[in-house]
This record gives C-alpha cells, sequence and structure tokens, in this order.
C-alpha cells in the first residue's frame, strides 16, 4: 500500500476516536457512492454528520483542509444526497473536515464544523 494510503487511513482512525469521544456516533466510515466516498458518517445528537478527514506530516503544502477543494464538496454532496435518500434520512445534516497533521510527538487536530454548505 501507498504510503499516502497508510497515512490518509491512519487519519481517518484518529479522526474517528476523536469524534467518538467527543460523544459522535459512528454509523459509516468511508461510504462509497460512484467515484466519491465519505471517509466518516456519524450523528452528533439530531445532526447527521459527513466528514472528509485530510491529513498531512506537514503544512508545508498549504493546511490540509485547503485540499477540500469546490470539485471535492461537489462529490461529497452528491454522495451525501445518496446516501440520504438510500437511508431515508430527515435530519438536519452538516458537512465537517476534520484536518490532522501527525507529527513525531503529536496530531494537530483541527475540527472544521459546518466546512461548507450544499450548494450545487
Amino acid at each position: 500500500m501507498a504510503e499516502h494510503n497508510e497515512l490518509g487511513q491512519r487519519g481517518e482512525k484518529i479522526a474517528q476516536a476523536f469524534l467518538e469521544k467527543k460523544g459522535y456516533r459512528i454509523l459509516h466510515v468511508n461510504w462509497r457512492h460512484r467515484k466519491a466516498e465519505i471517509d466518516i458518517i456519524a450523528m452528533d445528537r439530531d445532526i447527521l454528520v459527513f466528514v472528509e478527514v485530510k491529513t498531512r506530516q506537514t503544512v508545508l503544502f498549504g493546511e490540509p483542509e485547503n485540499a477540500v477543494n469546490l470539485k471535492k464538496q461537489k462529490n461529497l454532496i452528491h454522495a451525501a444526497n445518496a446516501f440520504v435518500l438510500k437511508n431515508g434520512f430527515t435530519n438536519e445534516a452538516r458537512f465537517d473536515i476534520i484536518s490532522i497533521i501527525i507529527e513525531k510527538n503529536a496530531n494537530i487536530i483541527n475540527h472544521i464544523e459546518d466546512a461548507f454548505y450544499p450548494t450545487l
């Protein structure tokens, strides 16, 4: 497996544990719809949360959350819509980003709630 894939999986596990510690209930991890994948789908009380996790080892090329560009957002929105329709959810929903920088001594986690809105 490529090193960047291993880093991404490690980041997703860190993000999942982070959310569970905050009281979120994890519904799905790596939920796929066509070419799009939603890293984590969770419930924050009554709110359905679609989480994109971005993990880096350095900010040399920018903050991890900056990689969630408009094309990525559009793919996530389409996948989230498919998830809602398939599973019959009527809850309020939001899109979060969890940005993780893995350093030697610690992980820096930035949870951005309502990171973007579903405008197509």
